[in-house]
């Protein structure tokens, strides 16, 4: 591995869960697992941990501030994001107002990945147009960023009451709270983040992930030529993943689940069912997803780093219907304590 001590990265490693409701009937016991899991990724030493934004049945994350607010009393040093933020359908004096307050009760381990949501259900039920899907984020970013880089704030826009002269608070601890633009694949979005100084948060739900390149440069390039400094300009990936003792264990204990949740996701979208073969070429050299034993997972993130001129953040999004809590623990152990310093090794040699 070639080195990069010139600008030393540091790899983040964490985990995005969009708190599924396991299967067990028991929403309560679902939520209080999660918090369980939260706990235990933070003290087998991960960076960050992300709760997703959906308004469905089979996720009980409507509401991810509540849950972070809820792990912040229970976690000493992890991070704690959304993963994302349905900014589009928020007011940003709320969600900023929220994030702050997470902010000063973890003592300045709040951040926010800001997005537009891979579904569009939360649109009718805030009232919003799917047509106006572009203009309201990028009227609901500008606010958000307004509000961040001033307490006193003066704002007009189509979407929201206009803001004069109107003071906003808390502020957080952090002098600047940290805010990711999460994209999925279209060009805008990365020149966006790049133009903003915002770092980028890259969902790798499938295809091969080196494919992102010229998009990441993209982004590079758009925030080089808005006078951002290199290391304002992170990259972080969020890859479906799973980690097991064996590779043979992991493929047999996430598969299944798997399967079942995107079949049933492409019924909606017009897919076809999920095939065994996709599958484990996803899983192979070049796929995005992060399956395996601890070895072989953290020689794909480095190889996914250097395809990508080097990320700073890497999260394993590992909700699954078929996946127990215990089993989701252990993963979250070897992840800890196992994949990331074998990447932190890797990535220095």
């Amino acid at each position: 591995m070639h080195s990069h001590s010139e600008n030393s990265i540091t790899m983040e490693i964490g985990i995005d869960s969009f708190a599924a409701a396991m299967g067990n009937g028991d929403s309560s016991k679902s939520i209080n697992e999660l918090l369980d899991r939260i706990e235990h990724a933070d003290k087998s030493g991960l960076d960050v941990f992300g709760i997703g934004e959906h308004h469905r049945k089979e996720f009980l994350d409507s509401a991810p501030s509540m849950i972070l607010a809820a792990a912040a009393s229970r976690t000493k040093k992890i991070k704690l994001t959304s993963a994302v933020t349905v900014l589009s359908v928020a007011d940003p004096v709320r969600i900023f107002q929220q994030y702050a307050t997470l902010d000063l009760i973890t003592g300045g381990r709040a951040e926010m990945v800001v997005g537009r949501g891979s579904f569009v259900d939360a649109y009718p039920l805030f009232g919003m147009r799917l047509e106006d899907y572009d203009e309201l984020f990028i009227e609901k970013l500008e606010l958000l960023l307004k509000i961040r880089a001033n307490e006193t704030v003066n704002w007009k826009g189509r979407f929201r009451p206009e803001l004069k002269n109107q003071a906003i608070y808390p502020r957080p601890l952090q002098e600047k709270l940290p805010v990711w633009l999460g994209v999925g694949g279209t060009p805008q979005s990365f020149a966006r983040a790049g133009s903003l100084g915002l770092p980028l948060m890259v969902a790798v739900i499938g295809g091969e992930t080196h494919r992102f390149r010229p998009l990441i440069d993209h982004y590079r390039e758009a925030g080089r030529r808005a006078g951002f400094k290199p290391e304002d300009l992170k990259v972080g990936l969020h890859s479906l993943g799973y980690v097991a003792e064996t590779t043979e264990q992991a493929v047999e204990e996430y598969y299944p689940g798997y399967a079942e949740m995107f079949t049933k996701i492409g019924k909606e979208r017009g897919w076809p069912p999920v095939r065994r073969e996709q599958f484990d070429a996803q899983r192979g050299q070049k796929g995005a997803f992060l399956i395996g034993n601890p070895q072989t997972v953290a020689e794909k993130i480095i190889r996914h780093s250097e395809a990508l001129g080097g990320i700073s953040r890497l999260t394993f999004q590992m909700d699954n219907a078929g996946m127990s809590h215990e089993k989701l623990m252990k993963a979250i152990e070897l992840i800890g304590t196992q994949v990331k310093p074998l990447v932190l090794a890797g990535s220095k040699a």
